[in-house]
């Protein structure tokens, strides 16, 4: 029988934390809100994006008691991944089912920093205050099966871009089995754009062309280098995808769902057919809302169906650090308030009793006097005993301190050496092979230098002047191709000077 979630809220609102954006709910009718502000009846839900979290499958045997089962999860998830036991990451999971594994339980779990919370949600909490739960975003996918929107079985694949964040989620048999997020997000991808296109591009202007162009039809000077853009992206979808069915045996995945935060004319869902030979369909279900008339964000809708569910129907995974307080009677302000409120109504109908309360607790002052005597002791002898451990270890630790400084110094000495053997004549090399590839596009050498230091590690500035500022595009884009793993090219500006009547610019290159 369903468990279904007692929601005594008349209102739900939905909050994207990355675009300070909210959705707010009341029955089926959703409406986009600018001034969101704390209500007593509301519920609020946002989610964490997969940038935000760490997310991994682990392994507890099946001995381990369920009263001590986060315990050693907790304890599993810290070895595993050399967690700083300084910090108190917040973890939770998901229990999946392995039918070949007998002796084992299998999660899936997510790990978030709580300053990454913090920092995400600051301004959120100055307008809601409360948010009652804040889960990781590819598990709000799994309201769609609940609600029957994606009634097959089998491996399912979901695409979604956004502003700040990209994610690739796989779904097995209607169950999360595996997310990650891809270097696509909408800034990135601009920032590809402009690269390919060889020009600075206003965010909002590619924004603008994103949303209202379609590829098909356009003749903008845009549409080759978006093309490529996008061949870039399914590229490296087919990579993770390829690696997916390798690492969890899957022979096929039978449907793939790809959309944007944004409304786009051009259909993703067919470029991605084409380019992935994967059956695919536009990420947009009818989730039986009524909205204004307004694109709404795919993930605003699946945080309000989330809220609708019973809870044996979706993952509790709840990240939220900002849950509103219990009711007044099971606070212990409330239990006190009503405390004095009883003793008092008793002082003033019975007066003995009061005074043998009175008496009783006087007594008890005395008792408790004597314990903290007792205890008072044994503190002075413990802190004694630690201040004695404390200065053996202030010992131990400066003759470590030196040993290691002179293992410093000795292995500095040594570096220093093998610098000058083997570094010093591979700059040579270097200089020789990129100043070839400089003299095929025309692109002069005015002076170059050379630094290195433990931060930026070794890097040639190059200072080069042609006649067009193509010639350093094309140059740049050619050696970027040519020398990728090798170097990292660096061109922040082309300056023009009128005097020489030539294009300027300084060309970092860094050896990777």
């Amino acid at each position: 029988m369903n468990k279904k979630s007692q929601n005594p809220f008349s209102s739900i609102i939905s909050v994207n934390p990355y675009r300070d954006s909210y959705l707010s709910g009341v029955s089926s009718f959703l409406t986009q809100t600018t001034t969101p502000e704390f209500k007593k009846e509301q519920f609020a839900i946002s989610y964490i994006n997969t940038r935000g979290f760490i997310t991994s499958k682990i392994e507890i045997t099946k001995n381990i008691p369920e009263e001590d089962l986060y315990d050693a999860i907790n304890n599993k998830v810290y070895d595993e991944f050399a967690l700083d036991q300084a910090v108190t990451y917040q973890i939770q999971y998901i229990e999946t089912f392995n039918n070949l594994d007998v002796e084992n339980r299998h999660f899936h779990v997510f790990i978030v920093d709580p300053l990454t919370i913090a920092e995400t949600f600051e301004e959120t909490v100055k307008k809601i205050k409360y948010i009652d739960v804040v889960i990781p975003s590819p598990l709000l996918l799994k309201s769609l099966y609940a609600k029957e929107l994606i009634e097959s079985n089998g491996v399912h694949c979901f695409v979604y871009f956004q502003e700040h964040d990209t994610f690739i989620t796989i779904y097995s048999e209607k169950e999360f089995l595996y997310t990650k997020t891809i270097k696509y997000s909408f800034i990135e991808m601009h920032e590809r754009f402009c690269e390919l296109y060889g020009e600075r591009v206003e965010y909002d202007d590619f924004m603008e062309f994103l949303s209202t162009h379609n590829l098909k039809d356009t003749e903008s000077d845009y549409k080759k280098h978006f093309i490529r853009l996008y061949k870039e992206i399914f590229s490296n979808i087919n990579d993770i995808l390829t690696y997916v069915k390798r690492a969890f045996e899957i022979e096929k995945i039978e449907h793939l769902y790809i959309g944007t935060q944004i409304y786009t004319v051009t259909k993703l869902d067919e470029m991605a057919e084409a380019e992935l030979s994967i059956k695919s369909s536009d990420f947009e279900f009818d989730y039986g809302f009524e909205t204004e008339d307004i694109y709404i964000d795919q993930l605003h809708a699946l945080m309000h169906i989330y809220t609708s569910l019973p809870e044996d129907e979706k993952y509790n995974c709840n990240f939220t650090a900002y849950e509103r307080p219990p009711k007044f009677l099971q606070r212990e302000s409330g239990k006190l308030t009503i405390l004095i409120a009883a003793s008092l109504l008793i002082a003033f109908a019975y007066p003995i009793t009061y005074w043998i309360l009175t008496y009783a607790q006087s007594l008890q002052y005395e008792l408790l006097q004597q314990k903290y005597k007792e205890l008072h002791n044994i503190k002075t002898t413990r802190e004694a005993t630690i201040k004695n451990k404390m200065a053996d270890k202030k010992k131990v630790l400066a003759l470590l301190d030196a040993e290691k400084k002179e293992y410093n110094d000795k292995k500095n000495t040594l570096i220093k050496i093998h610098d000058v053997k083997v570094n010093y004549p591979m700059k040579a090399k270097l200089l020789s092979l990129l100043t070839k590839d400089l003299n095929k596009f025309g692109v002069r050498v005015d002076s170059l230098s050379y630094a290195e230091d433990e931060k930026t590690g070794k890097v040639f500035n190059f200072n080069l002047v042609a006649t067009k500022d193509k010639k350093i595009t094309k140059m740049v884009e050619y050696l970027t191709k040519k020398h990728e793993g090798k170097f990292d090219f660096s061109l922040e500006e082309i300056i023009y000077k009128k005097d020489f009547k030539r294009y300027f610019s300084e060309l970092k290159v860094t050896l990777l």
